[in-house]
């Protein structure tokens, strides 16, 4: 027997949460849990519309659906509630912090029998003003009340929203974004192969930043930690792949620290194994990470992490055993952190082939089940079947 759900997310972009949530669909439609996502076509990339399409997903436009908070919500609630009442769902599932509010109030209001909640990550640091993410905090607690299921990426996740009074321990379930690290492993070209084919120096010591060039990434710390790394491995090159409003200010920021010819920016990439590929170590001094998808993503590839302790980042990377924690906001630990693996190629590779083992417990499979187990567990509780 089959349930219907109703999926809300304010955008499908090339990233964690949008291809996180996608997945997820594809593998509860096959366990009996089918249905549409609600998303805002407009704000979204015409690429991962198109891939939902593909992987069988039927797209819902709720064009007053976007991810800024303002006076079009109100046309974006009404909008997720004339879906809800021509679907009809048992479960509403909602992404990320604004869909999750719009969402789970149209359900909330609707009388919609279960309603799960997938935040994808947090919003309480690294993003707003302390004013603007009080504002942001009470609106999450509110929701909680309305929540059968909160589902956060790590058990880091849910301590940091207990600690700020949203919701109940009980509410809380852990799934990670599910990697296809098999796939992965299988596309991916050998190094010398992919270095020739981007126009990769062979003999480079190679960081990676993988993600949308936004302040909370921290690709500027990298940027900032490029010059000592220099100093000490000549050979390093940095690789930038992803896009975003950033994109221009750290490009100048390289030129200002003469380093430029160092800095390779790619632009959004679709396929992201050939430029793991290349890579020696993948950076990430974020400021915030819910969990940090391309962690997972550069371990399934057997390259270690390099990264800020924050969020949900020590959860995945054991520092010392598949890679290294650093303090955030401090070029001068990452620099360090980036100069042993640089000097040491035996550590580089040690901790490479146990980041592969790690990667295994962030997998699509251990996600998908994780997943199907939280909605067995909310379809008894409220006997919907």
């Amino acid at each position: 027997m089959s349930l219907r759900v109703l999926h809300v997310i304010t955008r499908l972009t090339l990233g964690g949460s949008a291809e996180n949530t996608v997945a997820s669909m594809v593998a509860l439609a096959e366990a009996g849990y089918g249905g549409p996502l609600a998303v805002g076509c407009a704000g979204s990339d015409a690429t991962s519309l198109a891939d939902a399409r593909r992987r069988g997903i039927a797209v819902l436009d709720v064009p007053a659906l976007g991810r800024e908070v303002g006076p079009r919500d109100i046309l974006a609630l009404a909008g997720v509630m004339a879906v809800i009442r021509r679907e009809r769902p048992a479960i509403v599932h909602t992404h990320t912090s604004k869909a999750g509010f719009v969402g789970r109030l149209a359900a909330r209001l609707l009388g919609v029998p279960a309603t799960i909640h997938q935040p994808h990550g947090h919003i309480f640091y690294g993003y707003y003003s302390h004013a603007r993410t009080a504002f942001y905090v009470t609106l999450e607690r509110l929701a909680a009340r309305w929540t059968d299921r909160i589902i956060t990426l790590t058990e880091r996740g849910t301590e940091e929203h207990l600690a700020r009074g949203i919701g109940r321990s009980a509410q809380y379930r852990t799934v990670p974004s599910g990697v296809p690290t098999a796939a992965l492993r299988a596309r991916a070209p050998v190094r010398a192969a992919a270095r020739a084919a981007l126009g990769v120096p062979a003999d480079a010591f190679v960081v990676v930043g993988l993600g949308r060039l936004a302040p909370v990434k921290g690709f500027d710390v990298l940027l900032r930690a490029l010059p000592a790394l220099l100093t000490a491995v000549p050979t390093a090159h940095v690789l930038l792949v992803g896009d975003g409003s950033e994109r221009a200010a750290l490009e100048a920021q390289a030129a200002a620290l003469h380093v430029g010819d160092r800095v390779r920016i790619t632009g959004a990439a679709a396929d992201v194994a050939p430029w793991l590929a290349t890579s020696d170590v993948l950076a990430a001094p974020s400021r915030n990470e819910g969990m940090g998808r391309a962690l997972v993503e550069a371990m399934a590839l057997g390259v270690p992490v390099v990264a800020a302790a924050v969020g949900g980042i020590p959860a995945v990377v054991t520092d010392g055993e598949c890679g290294r924690l650093v303090a955030p906001e401090d070029p001068a630990a990452l620099a360090d952190a980036l100069i042993e693996l640089g000097l040491d190629e035996a550590l580089c590779a040690k901790l490479g082939g146990a980041a592969v083992r790690r990667a295994e417990a962030f997998s699509t499979d251990a996600a998908s089940a994780a997943m199907r187990a939280v909605y067995d567990e909310v379809v008894r509780e409220k006997r919907l079947r």
